[in-house]
């Protein structure tokens, strides 16, 4: 049995609720009595903790995954600049100032090569694994 109930709702409220009606396919009275009983629930407060919880351990999980890629990632590249200091032979004191104006122009060209491949949204090491798939 559904007893009628006057309420009185803010008109910030009034137009969530016509929208999210609107957006679900629901009659107002269903949200609202749906709602109402969710905040009068006695395990109400149990359920939002589970999931809260629920949603941390997510974000945690994300959080341990972008930890382990940066530690890779610091990895590949102190790997890199070893071997390439390794292998490059020291120059010559005629030298110094081409070399320096040559790795300046290197440079500029590795920031403009990083600075399109991140406007592209595309990551090398997608690109790799989608070959390596492929040669598989």
């Amino acid at each position: 049995m559904k007893v009628q109930a006057k309420v009185f709702l803010s008109r910030d409220l009034v137009l969530a609720l016509d929208a999210a009606a609107g957006r679900m396919k629901r009659s107002k009275s269903e949200i609202i009595q749906a709602a109402l009983a969710s905040y009068l629930s006695p395990d109400g407060d149990e359920a939002s903790e589970a999931a809260l919880t629920r949603r941390l351990d997510r974000m945690s999980r994300g959080i341990e995954r972008l930890e382990r890629d940066l530690t890779i990632s610091n990895e590949a590249i102190a790997l890199f600049v070893k071997a390439w200091l390794t292998a490059t032979p020291s120059l010559g004191a005629g030298d110094q100032k081409a070399q320096n104006a040559k790795g300046q122009e290197r440079y500029a060209g590795f920031l403009d090569a990083l600075s399109r491949r991140l406007a592209s949204g595309r990551l090398l090491r997608t690109e790799f694994q989608e070959e390596r798939e492929e040669g598989g």
